[in-house]
This record gives structure tokens, C-alpha cells and sequence, in this order.
């Protein structure tokens, strides 16, 4: 299993910027997933996929909603992926999860298809 610890979350202004970080740690043995992802998830709606990585950084998949917004990458020597989260709109307030795909290199969407979650970090947008 693999254990995910999000961070980075707050409030802000529409047009503002975050960063979250997500850090994978596993214990006893090398993390083995090859695929990262952020998803979201806002009162009342489903979670859905907000962006995704392979560890290599070598291929990355975004929401249309986040293209040209949002920037996903990672730092394999670290296992910490990060969303990089610029012009900020107040759909984009939800719960941000972090999700670890533990085999397999497809960027699925699916949450189904990832096997270990973090806790959540809010992200609030005013207007």
C-alpha cells in the first residue's frame, strides 16, 4: 500500500495561484506506482479527474477544464507530485485528492483504476 500526504490547499482569489504537493511514502520496499493523479471532488458532485503523471514526468494528461491553467509534474528523488494550480476560478473550489495507479502506465481518469488515496486538501476560490 502505498501512503499519500496532500498539502498546499487554502483560500484564494479568482486569478490567484496554488501549489499542492502530494508525497508518496511506502514502507518497506521501493514505490512501485508508476502513475500519479489529482483528482477533485466538489459538494454535491462526483470526483473527477483533474490531472495526471508517470513518475518519469515523460507523459502528463489534464482535464479540459485545467488545460492551459493547471501544470502537473514530479520529483521522482522526492516521490512528491505537484499541482501547479494559475488563473483560478471559483468552479475550481473542491476537495483536491491525490491518487497513486499501482500498476500499469496508462494516465487513466477513472478513480476506480487508482488503488491508494490521500486525505484531501480544500481549495477554495472566491470571486
Amino acid at each position: 500500500q502505498v501512503r499519500l500526504v496532500e498539502s498546499g490547499g487554502g483560500l484564494v482569489q479568482a486569478g490567484d495561484s496554488l501549489r499542492l504537493s502530494c508525497t508518496a511514502s511506502v514502507s518497506g520496499r521501493t514505490l512501485s506506482s508508476n502513475v500519479m493523479a489529482w483528482f477533485r471532488q466538489a459538494p454535491g458532485k462526483e470526483r473527477e479527474f483533474v490531472a495526471g503523471i508517470r513518475w518519469s514526468g515523460a507523459w502528463t494528461r489534464y482535464a479540459d477544464s485545467v488545460k492551459g491553467r493547471f501544470i502537473i509534474s514530479s520529483d521522482s528523488a522526492k516521490n512528491t507530485v505537484y499541482l501547479q494550480m494559475n488563473s483560478l476560478r471559483p468552479e475550481d473550489t473542491a476537495v483536491y485528492y491525490c491518487a497513486a495507479k499501482l500498476s500499469g502506465i496508462e494516465v487513466s481518469t477513472t478513480p476506480r483504476d487508482f488503488g491508494s488515496w490521500g486525505q484531501g486538501t480544500q481549495v477554495t476560490v472566491s470571486s
